[in-house]
């Protein structure tokens, strides 16, 4: 297996060798692969694991007083197949042209050989510099669960920026919405199919919310960048047989938040409007928004426009990233999403990465790093 490889491509291939689809997950073997190299390079390598199997990775080089470090920060699972086939082999690397397919190669594999390679350019020259700490995260793909242990730890330290690498064809994105997903669960009476006047049809509740939520008034001004908050109601199950009044139900939600909302008010509201519903919140994650005239920001973009041959403008992404937990440690940190991986291709069957951009990642993290360590 690859260790000491100076390009980026060929190891973003050997990640994607690593089976870390989500679930399971079964992270550790590609974390202990990536700390490694890490130790190897000279940084300081912890690992936390929330479940088993499932690794985290933080490592850190330099450090000064007078300034905190620079985070990069990354995840190492990737989603399922999904159920159409899949015409390269979503493990091994394939390439044809520019581009390098895989499970993970755009989200974010490819995110996270860059920001391994641009931390390798800087192995020995941190020290008495304010330094970086690499975070690479388990359990993103499905709510952000290994970021949100981590950040209970005390592992995290500072940081006083954070470029997360997910996948912006490394066009700076300056935040992110929000994440508010629940479960509602109906409750209804059984009876025989033939005789419903005897029962109470939780299907038909649950469907007469999903009418409700269908025509739901957020009520919030919309971002000047991110636009409006978005609901989607994703999941819909119910009864045990055609036969019968079935007595549970249950829908699943996932709404996209803007900078300005209070997620408790907006639980509050949909909780009135659904009426009797037992709800199960799984993910409640606040927006990520840095102002673009942020001085840090304004370096970030200032750098990016030099690889990109233009000033990028103010963009946020539409997706959710861990950097909604980190900053509950790392509060007040400007946050730029950056990374190699093509957006469209994320979760998408023959997934993959422009090869051009996994190498132009590396040399835009290592200006980044450089701007922020230089003394």
């Amino acid at each position: 297996m690859l260790r000491h490889s100076p390009d980026a491509v060929a190891l973003t291939k050997s990640l994607l060798r690593f089976d870390t689809v989500n679930p399971p997950g079964r992270e550790r073997e590609c974390a202990k692969f990536a700390g490694a190299m890490l130790q190897d390079w000279g940084f300081d390598v912890q690992f936390f694991e929330f479940e088993e199997s499932r690794t985290s990775v933080v490592a850190r080089a330099g450090g000064s007083d007078k300034k905190p470090p620079l985070c990069l920060t990354g995840h190492i699972d990737v989603v399922p197949l999904g159920a159409a086939p899949w015409s390269k082999d979503p493990f091994s690397g394939e390439t044809h042209g520019d581009k390098l397919y895989g499970r993970g190669s755009s989200d974010m594999k490819a995110g996270v050989a860059a920001i391994l390679l641009a931390a390798r350019s800087f192995s020995g020259k941190l020290a008495n510099t304010p330094g970086i700490v690499l975070v690479l995260t388990a359990g993103e793909e499905n709510g952000c669960i290994g970021s949100q242990n981590l950040a209970k730890t005390k592992l995290l330290g500072k940081a006083g920026a954070i470029v997360v690498g997910e996948p912006t064809s490394n066009y700076p994105f300056v935040g992110h919405k929000g994440s508010l997903k629940f479960h509602a669960h109906f409750k209804g009476v059984s009876a025989h199919g033939s005789m419903p006047e005897l029962g109470d049809n939780a299907i038909y509740k649950a469907a007469r919310a999903v009418s409700k939520l269908e025509s739901f008034d957020f009520a919030a001004t919309p971002h000047p960048v991110m636009g409006s908050p978005s609901m989607n109601v994703g999941t819909f199950a119910g009864g045990s047989g055609v036969n019968m009044v079935p007595d549970t139900a249950s829908i699943g939600v996932d709404i996209r938040t803007v900078p300005g909302m209070d997620h408790a008010v907006l639980l509050k509201k949909i909780r009135a409007t659904l009426g009797e519903v037992e709800m199960d919140v799984f993910s409640n994650l606040l927006p990520v928004w840095t102002e673009p005239e942020d001085e840090w920001m304004q370096r970030v973009l200032e750098i990016c426009g030099r690889h990109l041959g233009a000033r990028p403008g103010a963009r946020a992404a539409t997706y959710m990233t861990d950097a909604a937990n980190l900053l509950k440690v790392y509060k007040g940190a400007p946050t730029v999403v950056l990374g190699p991986g093509e957006p469209q291709m994320a979760h998408q069957t023959d997934e993959y990465c422009s090869m051009e951009r996994i190498r132009q990642s590396v040399a835009i993290y290592e200006d980044l790093i450089g701007d922020w360590c230089r003394t």
